[in-house]
């Protein structure tokens, strides 16, 4: 994983000087390189691939600067194996827990898509994803207050926050949670690495967008039972459903996640 780090460091770094040049910028000369991160006020000299030159290693050095999180998959034995990882943001699993396996084995949970043959197929896309063609997909599930870490470790933090719901406070407390997650091959450890960024919005702000307001109802009017139990809704969903009711005139809905 050290190599895949470095994999890292190259690619997070060449993204985000392309992407916010007036904030970052990277220099090479062989394999003396220079970073500067303005907003941090960092400006490093280091050489690519001597772990000494640099304060952390490689993954951890740049993952530090950079929003998200990150999990370094390994790909071998016909699967991929959570073998690294910098995650903050946590929706009910733990990269603690999670370290070390494989796709299914911290699939285990989820409930119903083993048996329609999902993961399978998952796991065999992901592992012909090419360098230099990353793909990207969505999540979501809800939290109970604006918390991004709800990760097991941290039960005893936000647990609590589901008996806290009721009728007069749902719209607010009540949150969509959404993962943007990619997938990037890395060139030289052929490594996969998965990007999770994650975002909220509350109940009150999701149903100023008349699209979202309706769907969401119905998504979670027909969620099935073993869903939300697995997303954790069971104290509240039919609180969340009897706020977005009002909102939903029956009418449909475009495809696609924009607005109207």
């Amino acid at each position: 994983m050290n190599l895949a780090g470095w994999d890292l460091l190259e690619l997070l770094m060449e993204q985000q000087a392309a992407g916010y040049p007036e904030h970052f910028e990277l220099h090479r000369d062989g394999s003396r390189w220079r970073w500067i991160n303005r907003p941090l006020g960092i400006d490093d000299t280091f050489i690519f691939e001597d772990d000494t030159t640099l304060p952390y290693g490689p993954m951890e050095y740049i993952t530090r600067q950079s929003q998200g999180d990150f999990c370094l998959l390994e790909q071998r034995e016909n699967n991929l194996w959570m073998d690294a990882g910098i995650v903050t943001t946590q929706a009910d699993w733990s990269l603690d827990f999670d370290i070390g396996m494989n796709f299914m084995e911290w699939h285990a949970p989820v409930p119903l898509a083993h048996q329609m043959g999902v993961f399978d197929r998952a796991l065999k896309y992901l592992m012909n994803i090419r360098h230099g063609q990353p793909a990207r997909r969505f999540n979501w599930t809800m939290t109970v207050n604006p918390r991004l870490d709800t990760s097991p470790e941290n039960y005893h933090k936000w647990g609590p926050d589901r008996a806290s719901v009721t009728p007069e406070n749902v719209g607010r407390k009540a949150h969509l949670r959404v993962e943007l997650q990619s997938f990037w091959r890395l060139p030289r450890s052929n490594a996969l690495v998965f990007p999770i960024r994650c975002y909220l919005i509350a109940l009150d702000e999701l149903v100023t967008i008349p699209k979202w307001a309706r769907r969401l109802h119905r998504v979670l009017e027909s969620l099935p039972p073993e869903l939300v139990q697995y997303k954790g809704l069971s104290r509240w969903r039919h609180l969340a459903i009897e706020y977005l009711a009002e909102f939903d005139d029956g009418s449909p809905t475009s495809p696609g996640i924009w607005p109207d």
